[in-house]
Protein backbone atom coordinates (compact mmCIF):
# COMPACT_ATOMS: atom_id res chain seq x y z
CA UNK A 1 0.00 0.00 0.00
CA UNK A 2 1.27 3.46 -0.80
CA UNK A 3 2.31 5.55 2.18
CA UNK A 4 -0.14 8.16 3.43
CA UNK A 5 0.34 11.71 2.26
CA UNK A 6 0.81 14.64 4.62
CA UNK A 7 -1.00 17.96 4.62
CA UNK A 8 0.16 20.46 7.24
CA UNK A 9 1.42 17.73 9.50
CA UNK A 10 -1.70 15.57 9.33
CA UNK A 11 -1.68 12.07 7.88
CA UNK A 12 -4.32 11.26 5.28
CA UNK A 13 -5.55 7.85 4.25
CA UNK A 14 -4.25 6.68 0.87
CA UNK A 15 -6.58 7.70 -1.93
CA UNK A 16 -6.50 4.35 -3.76
CA UNK A 17 -9.23 2.62 -1.69
CA UNK A 18 -11.43 5.69 -2.03
CA UNK A 19 -10.85 5.75 -5.79
CA UNK A 20 -11.75 2.07 -5.94
CA UNK A 21 -14.97 2.62 -3.99
CA UNK A 22 -15.93 5.60 -6.14
CA UNK A 23 -15.12 3.60 -9.26
CA UNK A 24 -17.40 0.81 -8.04
CA UNK A 25 -20.13 3.35 -7.37
CA UNK A 26 -19.83 4.69 -10.92
CA UNK A 27 -19.92 1.15 -12.34
CA UNK A 28 -23.12 0.33 -10.42
CA UNK A 29 -24.66 3.65 -11.41
CA UNK A 30 -24.07 2.87 -15.09
CA UNK A 31 -24.92 -0.84 -15.13
CA UNK A 32 -27.78 -0.89 -12.63
CA UNK A 33 -29.09 2.62 -12.03
CA UNK A 34 -29.11 3.40 -15.76
CA UNK A 35 -28.71 0.16 -17.72
CA UNK A 36 -31.23 -1.72 -15.63
CA UNK A 37 -33.59 0.86 -14.13
CA UNK A 38 -33.74 3.78 -16.60
CA UNK A 39 -36.59 1.89 -18.26
CA UNK A 40 -38.91 3.00 -15.44
CA UNK A 41 -38.82 6.79 -16.01
CA UNK A 42 -38.73 6.38 -19.81
CA UNK A 43 -41.63 3.89 -19.89
CA UNK A 44 -44.48 6.46 -19.70
CA UNK A 45 -43.11 8.23 -22.79
CA UNK A 46 -42.76 4.92 -24.63
CA UNK A 47 -46.29 3.85 -23.80
CA UNK A 48 -47.70 7.16 -25.05
CA UNK A 49 -45.66 7.28 -28.26
CA UNK A 50 -45.79 3.58 -29.18
CA UNK A 51 -49.20 2.70 -27.67
CA UNK A 52 -47.67 -0.08 -25.59
CA UNK A 53 -50.13 -1.95 -23.42
CA UNK A 54 -49.37 -2.62 -19.75
CA UNK A 55 -48.87 -6.29 -20.62
CA UNK A 56 -46.29 -5.46 -23.30
CA UNK A 57 -44.50 -3.06 -20.97
CA UNK A 58 -44.38 -5.76 -18.31
CA UNK A 59 -42.98 -8.32 -20.75
CA UNK A 60 -40.20 -5.93 -21.80
CA UNK A 61 -39.27 -5.44 -18.15
CA UNK A 62 -39.41 -9.18 -17.52
CA UNK A 63 -37.06 -9.77 -20.45
CA UNK A 64 -34.43 -7.61 -18.80
CA UNK A 65 -34.75 -9.58 -15.57
CA UNK A 66 -34.52 -12.85 -17.49
CA UNK A 67 -31.18 -11.70 -18.89
CA UNK A 68 -30.10 -10.55 -15.44
CA UNK A 69 -30.92 -13.98 -14.01
CA UNK A 70 -28.83 -15.74 -16.66
CA UNK A 71 -25.87 -13.41 -16.25
CA UNK A 72 -25.96 -13.56 -12.46
CA UNK A 73 -26.08 -17.34 -12.42
CA UNK A 74 -23.18 -17.56 -14.86
CA UNK A 75 -21.12 -15.35 -12.58
CA UNK A 76 -22.22 -16.88 -9.27
CA UNK A 77 -21.59 -20.48 -10.35
CA UNK A 78 -18.05 -19.82 -11.53
CA UNK A 79 -18.63 -20.60 -15.22
CA UNK A 80 -16.74 -17.50 -16.37
CA UNK A 81 -12.98 -17.13 -15.92
CA UNK A 82 -10.36 -14.52 -16.70
CA UNK A 83 -9.63 -10.96 -15.68
CA UNK A 84 -12.37 -9.42 -13.55
CA UNK A 85 -11.62 -5.88 -14.67
CA UNK A 86 -11.87 -6.84 -18.33
CA UNK A 87 -15.17 -8.61 -17.70
CA UNK A 88 -16.45 -5.52 -15.86
CA UNK A 89 -15.43 -3.12 -18.64
CA UNK A 90 -16.87 -5.39 -21.32
CA UNK A 91 -20.13 -5.73 -19.42
CA UNK A 92 -20.41 -1.95 -18.98
CA UNK A 93 -19.72 -1.42 -22.68
CA UNK A 94 -22.40 -3.96 -23.56
CA UNK A 95 -24.86 -2.32 -21.19
CA UNK A 96 -24.25 1.09 -22.74
CA UNK A 97 -24.58 -0.30 -26.28
CA UNK A 98 -27.86 -2.09 -25.61
CA UNK A 99 -29.20 1.00 -23.84
CA UNK A 100 -28.44 3.14 -26.87
CA UNK A 101 -29.85 0.55 -29.26
CA UNK A 102 -33.25 0.86 -27.55
CA UNK A 103 -33.58 4.22 -29.33
CA UNK A 104 -33.38 2.44 -32.71
CA UNK A 105 -35.88 -0.34 -32.00
CA UNK A 106 -39.50 0.08 -33.04
CA UNK A 107 -41.09 -3.28 -32.20
CA UNK A 108 -41.76 -5.26 -29.05
CA UNK A 109 -39.65 -8.27 -30.19
CA UNK A 110 -36.66 -5.98 -30.75
CA UNK A 111 -37.15 -4.43 -27.32
CA UNK A 112 -37.29 -7.90 -25.77
CA UNK A 113 -34.00 -9.00 -27.36
CA UNK A 114 -32.20 -5.81 -26.35
CA UNK A 115 -33.45 -5.93 -22.77
CA UNK A 116 -32.40 -9.56 -22.37
CA UNK A 117 -28.92 -8.68 -23.59
CA UNK A 118 -28.84 -5.60 -21.38
CA UNK A 119 -29.87 -7.68 -18.38
CA UNK A 120 -26.99 -10.10 -18.95
CA UNK A 121 -24.54 -7.19 -19.10
CA UNK A 122 -25.94 -5.57 -15.95
CA UNK A 123 -25.64 -8.81 -14.02
CA UNK A 124 -22.07 -9.45 -15.13
CA UNK A 125 -21.12 -5.91 -14.17
CA UNK A 126 -22.67 -6.44 -10.75
CA UNK A 127 -20.95 -9.80 -10.18
CA UNK A 128 -17.47 -8.92 -11.43
CA UNK A 129 -17.58 -5.31 -10.27
CA UNK A 130 -18.56 -6.29 -6.74
CA UNK A 131 -15.94 -9.04 -6.55
CA UNK A 132 -13.21 -6.74 -7.84
CA UNK A 133 -14.10 -3.82 -5.58
CA UNK A 134 -14.61 -5.90 -2.45
CA UNK A 135 -11.31 -7.74 -2.88
CA UNK A 136 -9.37 -4.52 -3.44
CA UNK A 137 -11.02 -2.78 -0.49
CA UNK A 138 -10.33 -5.75 1.77
CA UNK A 139 -6.70 -5.87 0.68
CA UNK A 140 -6.42 -2.15 1.43
CA UNK A 141 -7.94 -2.59 4.88
CA UNK A 142 -11.04 -0.55 3.99
CA UNK A 143 -13.96 -3.01 3.65
CA UNK A 144 -16.10 -0.37 5.35
CA UNK A 145 -16.19 1.51 2.04
CA UNK A 146 -18.25 -1.23 0.36
CA UNK A 147 -21.47 0.70 1.00
CA UNK A 148 -20.14 3.42 -1.35
CA UNK A 149 -20.07 0.80 -4.11
CA UNK A 150 -23.73 -0.17 -3.55
CA UNK A 151 -24.76 3.49 -3.31
CA UNK A 152 -24.11 3.69 -7.04
CA UNK A 153 -27.40 1.97 -7.82
CA UNK A 154 -29.43 4.73 -6.20
CA UNK A 155 -27.14 7.43 -7.58
CA UNK A 156 -27.63 6.08 -11.11
CA UNK A 157 -31.39 5.98 -10.62
CA UNK A 158 -31.35 9.61 -9.49
CA UNK A 159 -29.21 10.61 -12.49
CA UNK A 160 -31.59 8.80 -14.85
CA UNK A 161 -34.60 10.54 -13.27
CA UNK A 162 -33.04 14.00 -13.64
CA UNK A 163 -31.90 13.24 -17.20
CA UNK A 164 -35.28 12.00 -18.39
CA UNK A 165 -37.16 14.85 -16.70
CA UNK A 166 -34.83 17.47 -18.19
CA UNK A 167 -35.08 16.00 -21.68
CA UNK A 168 -38.86 15.67 -21.44
CA UNK A 169 -39.03 19.31 -20.41
CA UNK A 170 -37.15 20.14 -23.62
CA UNK A 171 -39.61 18.05 -25.68
CA UNK A 172 -37.09 15.27 -26.31
CA UNK A 173 -38.93 12.00 -26.83
CA UNK A 174 -38.29 8.48 -25.58
CA UNK A 175 -35.69 7.66 -28.25
CA UNK A 176 -33.60 10.70 -27.35
CA UNK A 177 -33.90 9.75 -23.68
CA UNK A 178 -32.45 6.30 -24.36
CA UNK A 179 -29.64 7.85 -26.43
CA UNK A 180 -28.72 10.33 -23.70
CA UNK A 181 -28.74 7.56 -21.11
CA UNK A 182 -26.34 5.54 -23.25
CA UNK A 183 -23.97 8.51 -23.56
CA UNK A 184 -23.94 8.88 -19.77
CA UNK A 185 -23.15 5.16 -19.45
CA UNK A 186 -20.23 5.49 -21.88
CA UNK A 187 -18.93 8.48 -19.90
CA UNK A 188 -19.10 6.36 -16.74
CA UNK A 189 -17.13 3.63 -18.50
CA UNK A 190 -14.38 6.11 -19.38
CA UNK A 191 -14.27 7.34 -15.77
CA UNK A 192 -13.99 3.79 -14.47
CA UNK A 193 -10.99 3.08 -16.71
CA UNK A 194 -9.17 5.96 -15.03
CA UNK A 195 -10.32 5.33 -11.46
CA UNK A 196 -9.77 1.55 -11.37
CA UNK A 197 -6.55 0.67 -13.23
CA UNK A 198 -5.40 -2.95 -13.68
CA UNK A 199 -4.06 -4.55 -10.53
CA UNK A 200 -2.85 -7.85 -9.10
CA UNK A 201 -5.43 -10.36 -8.03
CA UNK A 202 -7.99 -9.43 -10.70
CA UNK A 203 -8.17 -12.93 -12.16
CA UNK A 204 -11.32 -14.90 -11.39
CA UNK A 205 -10.33 -17.87 -9.17
CA UNK A 206 -11.64 -21.32 -10.07
CA UNK A 207 -14.49 -22.69 -8.02
CA UNK A 208 -13.47 -24.54 -4.88
CA UNK A 209 -13.23 -28.34 -5.18
CA UNK A 210 -16.57 -29.96 -4.51
CA UNK A 211 -15.28 -32.20 -1.74
CA UNK A 212 -17.66 -34.46 0.17
CA UNK A 213 -21.29 -33.41 -0.15
CA UNK A 214 -22.89 -32.08 2.98
CA UNK A 215 -26.50 -31.46 3.79
CA UNK A 216 -27.65 -27.93 2.97
CA UNK A 217 -28.49 -25.93 6.05
CA UNK A 218 -32.28 -25.94 6.33
CA UNK A 219 -32.32 -22.21 7.02
CA UNK A 220 -31.41 -21.58 3.39
CA UNK A 221 -34.72 -22.88 2.06
CA UNK A 222 -37.02 -20.34 3.76
CA UNK A 223 -34.41 -17.65 3.14
CA UNK A 224 -34.35 -18.42 -0.60
CA UNK A 225 -38.16 -18.46 -0.85
CA UNK A 226 -38.28 -15.19 1.08
CA UNK A 227 -35.75 -13.71 -1.34
CA UNK A 228 -37.82 -14.79 -4.32
CA UNK A 229 -41.00 -13.29 -2.88
CA UNK A 230 -39.12 -10.07 -2.19
CA UNK A 231 -37.98 -10.00 -5.83
CA UNK A 232 -41.62 -10.32 -6.92
CA UNK A 233 -42.81 -7.79 -4.35
CA UNK A 234 -40.49 -4.89 -5.03
CA UNK A 235 -40.24 -5.05 -8.80
CA UNK A 236 -43.85 -4.32 -9.79
CA UNK A 237 -43.77 -0.86 -8.23
CA UNK A 238 -40.14 -0.36 -9.26
CA UNK A 239 -41.19 -0.95 -12.88
CA UNK A 240 -44.52 0.85 -13.08
CA UNK A 241 -44.45 3.66 -10.52
CA UNK A 242 -43.86 6.33 -13.18
CA UNK A 243 -46.69 4.94 -15.33
CA UNK A 244 -48.95 4.80 -12.27
CA UNK A 245 -48.28 8.46 -11.56
CA UNK A 246 -48.91 9.51 -15.16
CA UNK A 247 -52.23 7.64 -15.29
CA UNK A 248 -53.55 9.45 -12.18
CA UNK A 249 -54.30 13.13 -12.95
CA UNK A 250 -54.02 14.17 -9.31
CA UNK A 251 -50.44 12.82 -9.20
CA UNK A 252 -49.19 14.37 -12.44
CA UNK A 253 -47.20 17.15 -10.72
CA UNK A 254 -44.87 14.63 -9.05
CA UNK A 255 -44.07 12.59 -12.17
CA UNK A 256 -40.70 14.32 -12.76
CA UNK A 257 -39.53 13.69 -9.19
CA UNK A 258 -41.01 10.38 -8.05
CA UNK A 259 -38.20 8.26 -9.53
CA UNK A 260 -35.65 10.77 -8.27
CA UNK A 261 -37.00 10.22 -4.74
CA UNK A 262 -36.68 6.44 -5.15
CA UNK A 263 -33.06 6.80 -6.28
CA UNK A 264 -32.04 9.24 -3.56
CA UNK A 265 -33.55 7.01 -0.87
CA UNK A 266 -31.65 4.02 -2.29
CA UNK A 267 -28.23 5.66 -1.92
CA UNK A 268 -27.81 5.13 1.87
CA UNK A 269 -30.05 2.05 2.10
CA UNK A 270 -27.33 -0.63 2.15
CA UNK A 271 -25.36 1.17 4.86
CA UNK A 272 -28.56 1.65 6.88
CA UNK A 273 -29.86 -1.91 6.73
CA UNK A 274 -26.50 -3.60 7.24
CA UNK A 275 -26.19 -1.40 10.37
CA UNK A 276 -29.61 -2.66 11.49
CA UNK A 277 -28.52 -6.21 10.68
CA UNK A 278 -25.48 -5.95 12.94
CA UNK A 279 -27.74 -5.07 15.84
CA UNK A 280 -30.76 -7.29 15.29
CA UNK A 281 -29.35 -10.11 13.17
CA UNK A 282 -29.68 -10.11 9.40
CA UNK A 283 -32.90 -12.19 9.16
CA UNK A 284 -34.70 -9.78 11.50
CA UNK A 285 -33.37 -6.81 9.52
CA UNK A 286 -34.63 -8.40 6.28
CA UNK A 287 -38.06 -8.93 7.84
CA UNK A 288 -38.26 -5.34 9.07
CA UNK A 289 -37.20 -3.97 5.68
CA UNK A 290 -39.83 -6.12 3.92
CA UNK A 291 -42.52 -4.76 6.24
CA UNK A 292 -41.43 -1.17 5.58
CA UNK A 293 -41.39 -1.80 1.85
CA UNK A 294 -44.83 -3.44 1.90
CA UNK A 295 -46.23 -0.35 3.63
CA UNK A 296 -44.66 1.91 1.02
CA UNK A 297 -45.98 -0.09 -1.92
CA UNK A 298 -49.49 -0.21 -0.47
CA UNK A 299 -49.39 3.55 0.12
CA UNK A 300 -48.75 4.26 -3.57
CA UNK A 301 -52.14 2.81 -4.56
CA UNK A 302 -54.35 3.15 -1.46
CA UNK A 303 -53.94 6.89 -0.96
CA UNK A 304 -54.38 8.94 -4.11
CA UNK A 305 -52.22 11.84 -3.06
CA UNK A 306 -48.84 13.11 -4.17
CA UNK A 307 -47.50 12.88 -0.62
CA UNK A 308 -48.45 9.20 -0.33
CA UNK A 309 -46.78 8.31 -3.63
CA UNK A 310 -43.60 10.18 -2.70
CA UNK A 311 -43.47 8.54 0.74
CA UNK A 312 -44.13 5.16 -0.84
CA UNK A 313 -41.37 5.74 -3.37
CA UNK A 314 -38.96 6.73 -0.61
CA UNK A 315 -39.78 3.58 1.37
CA UNK A 316 -39.28 1.45 -1.74
CA UNK A 317 -35.94 3.08 -2.55
CA UNK A 318 -34.85 2.96 1.06
CA UNK A 319 -35.28 -0.81 1.35
CA UNK A 320 -34.89 -2.78 -1.87
CA UNK A 321 -31.10 -2.53 -2.20
CA UNK A 322 -30.68 -3.12 1.53
CA UNK A 323 -32.69 -6.34 1.34
CA UNK A 324 -30.81 -7.39 -1.78
CA UNK A 325 -27.46 -7.03 -0.01
CA UNK A 326 -28.60 -8.55 3.30
CA UNK A 327 -30.04 -11.63 1.57
CA UNK A 328 -26.73 -12.48 -0.11
CA UNK A 329 -24.73 -11.67 3.04
CA UNK A 330 -26.94 -13.96 5.11
CA UNK A 331 -26.76 -16.81 2.61
CA UNK A 332 -22.97 -16.56 2.55
CA UNK A 333 -22.79 -16.59 6.35
CA UNK A 334 -25.03 -19.66 6.56
CA UNK A 335 -23.02 -21.49 3.90
CA UNK A 336 -19.74 -20.75 5.69
CA UNK A 337 -21.15 -22.23 8.89
CA UNK A 338 -20.49 -25.58 7.25
CA UNK A 339 -16.74 -25.87 6.74
CA UNK A 340 -15.53 -26.76 3.28
CA UNK A 341 -18.68 -25.61 1.48
CA UNK A 342 -18.22 -23.25 -1.47
CA UNK A 343 -20.60 -20.28 -0.89
CA UNK A 344 -21.03 -19.81 -4.63
CA UNK A 345 -23.58 -22.64 -4.70
CA UNK A 346 -25.68 -20.89 -2.07
CA UNK A 347 -25.33 -17.54 -3.80
CA UNK A 348 -26.48 -19.18 -7.04
CA UNK A 349 -29.55 -20.58 -5.24
CA UNK A 350 -30.40 -17.15 -3.87
CA UNK A 351 -29.80 -15.49 -7.22
CA UNK A 352 -32.09 -17.99 -8.96
CA UNK A 353 -34.89 -17.41 -6.46
CA UNK A 354 -34.56 -13.64 -6.63
CA UNK A 355 -34.28 -13.65 -10.42
CA UNK A 356 -37.38 -15.80 -10.82
CA UNK A 357 -39.38 -13.51 -8.55
CA UNK A 358 -38.39 -10.29 -10.27
CA UNK A 359 -38.87 -11.85 -13.70
CA UNK A 360 -42.44 -12.96 -12.96
CA UNK A 361 -43.36 -9.71 -11.18
CA UNK A 362 -43.46 -7.24 -14.11
CA UNK A 363 -45.19 -9.69 -16.44
CA UNK A 364 -47.83 -10.42 -13.80
CA UNK A 365 -48.18 -6.76 -12.85
CA UNK A 366 -48.62 -5.62 -16.44
CA UNK A 367 -51.14 -8.38 -17.23
CA UNK A 368 -53.15 -7.72 -14.07
CA UNK A 369 -53.17 -4.00 -14.76
CA UNK A 370 -54.45 -4.64 -18.29
CA UNK A 371 -57.26 -6.80 -16.88
CA UNK A 372 -58.29 -4.50 -14.05
CA UNK A 373 -57.47 -1.11 -15.55
CA UNK A 374 -55.17 -0.04 -12.70
CA UNK A 375 -52.12 -1.09 -10.71
CA UNK A 376 -54.01 -1.33 -7.41
CA UNK A 377 -54.57 -5.09 -7.40
CA UNK A 378 -51.05 -6.14 -8.49
CA UNK A 379 -49.47 -3.66 -6.07
CA UNK A 380 -51.49 -4.94 -3.13
CA UNK A 381 -50.65 -8.54 -4.08
CA UNK A 382 -46.99 -7.51 -4.16
CA UNK A 383 -47.36 -6.04 -0.66
CA UNK A 384 -48.83 -9.33 0.59
CA UNK A 385 -45.90 -11.23 -0.91
CA UNK A 386 -43.54 -8.95 1.01
CA UNK A 387 -45.39 -9.76 4.24
CA UNK A 388 -44.89 -13.46 3.53
CA UNK A 389 -41.24 -12.78 2.73
CA UNK A 390 -40.84 -11.11 6.13
CA UNK A 391 -42.23 -14.16 7.92
CA UNK A 392 -40.02 -16.58 6.01
CA UNK A 393 -36.92 -14.48 6.65
CA UNK A 394 -37.42 -14.92 10.37
CA UNK A 395 -37.27 -18.69 9.87
CA UNK A 396 -33.63 -18.29 8.81
CA UNK A 397 -32.59 -17.28 12.32
CA UNK A 398 -30.31 -19.63 14.19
Amino acid sequence: MSPPSRVRGRELMPTKPIRTAVGGMIAMAAAMGIGRFVYTPILPFMTDALSLTASEAGLIAAANFLGYLGGALAGATGLLHGDRRRWLLAALAGSALTTGAMALAVSVPAFLVLRVAGGVCSALAMVFGSALVFDRLTAAGRPDLSHVHFAGVGAGMAVSAVTVAALAGSSVGWAGQWTASALIAFAALAALVLLVPPGPGDTVPPAAPAGPKKQIDRRLYPLAVSYGLFGFGYVITATFISVLVRQTPALAPVEPVVWLIVGIAAVPSVALWTWVGRRTGNPVAIALACLVEAAGIAATVLFHSAAAVLVGGALLGGTFMGITALGLITAREISLDRSGRDPRRMLALMTAAFGAGQMVGPAFGGYAASLTGSFTAPSLIAAVMLLLAAGLALAARK
